[in-house]
């Protein structure tokens, strides 16, 4: 079950959208926006309809109108490479405007996104005298060698209560985390806001089974919370069932085919059959298939 695919990105757009939901009617948001071939894409690209509206949640404080978001998952590396490629995309970004300058400098920023702190990548800052500062928990600006107004976003010291969601996208979630995950999901009344919802949860369950099989035998568990997490939990056991029997059915068949081909080199070894006769007995193997086995016998 842990080889099922976790997806990451689909649980961060749901989640920025839930974070930003005050805003939502002000922003548009485009997801792994096409930057020119299919290689150059963006992870998320949120535009503000009118660039001079604040963004009440703090993640939107840097925003202008044309917002850049990478994001990296707990298994990605944040290095010096790649806070300089998500630089590189703005500016790929703004030069693909359909008229010269089109979209500003002034009105681009960039926010990298990773669950925890990339320790590295500050390093990197400190050794090259890169000034960051810390507005708020979880968000640091970076002030040098920029060409964009850029922060980066640590999901894990977010504030708890206002950034549940991005908190949300961790395989080292608690049970405790979970738990008021499921009942602030529990809470939300709009479709819209539940099927965002589902989509971070989705991810949440995938990557904490083993706190998720806790809660199912916790008995301070209401029947409604099961009742959100039971059908995300049935789908990743119905998907790993199904490639478990896919894969069986493939060694299955391939055993199979295998005892045909041994049986038809027999028959065909007797010179005591023909192909068309073959073909009756082992119906599985095809006349062209028969012949190659009977070419590789005559070579043989």
């Amino acid at each position: 079950m842990n080889e099922v695919k976790i997806q990451w990105h689909s649980g961060f757009v749901a989640a920025m959208d839930l974070e930003l939901s005050a805003n939502r009617n002000d922003l548009i948001y485009e997801r792994e926006y096409n930057l020119n071939t299919k290689p150059l894409e963006i992870d998320l690209l949120v535009i503000k309809k009118d660039k001079d509206v604040q963004i009440a949640n703090e993640i939107g404080k840097i925003f202008r109108k044309f917002n850049i978001l990478e994001y990296k998952s707990p298994g990605d590396h944040l290095n010096a490479d790649t806070f300089y490629k998500s630089g590189a995309y703005a500016s790929l970004y703004k030069a693909y405007g359909e008229t010269a300058d089109e979209r500003k400098a002034e009105d681009i920023t960039v926010s990298i996104v990773r669950d925890t702190k990339p320790k590295g990548l500050f390093q990197y800052f400190a050794e090259h005298g890169i000034r960051t500062e810390r507005p708020y928990k979880g968000i640091y600006y970076v002030l040098d060698q920029v060409l964009f107004p850029t922060q980066i976003i640590v999901s894990k010291e977010l504030e708890e209560e206002s950034h549940r969601w991005l908190k949300a996208l961790s395989d080292k979630l608690k049970k405790q985390q979970l738990k008021a995950l499921l009942e602030q999901i529990e809470g939300l009344t709009k479709e819209q806001e539940r099927a965002l919802a589902d989509a971070v949860l989705e991810v949440s369950v995938r990557a904490n089974q083993k706190i998720v099989e806790e809660l199912r035998g916790d008995e301070s568990m209401c029947q409604a919370l099961l009742e959100i997490m039971e059908p995300e939990i049935s789908k990743i056991v119905g998907e790993a069932t199904e490639k478990v029997r896919k894969e069986t059915e493939k060694v299955v068949k391939k055993v199979v085919k295998e005892e045909d081909i041994e049986t038809a080199i027999k028959m065909l070894k007797s010179g005591k059959f023909s192909i068309e006769e073959i073909k009756e007995y082992v119906p599985r193997l095809s006349i062209d298939e028969i012949r190659n086995l009977e070419k590789e016998q005559i070579g043989a």
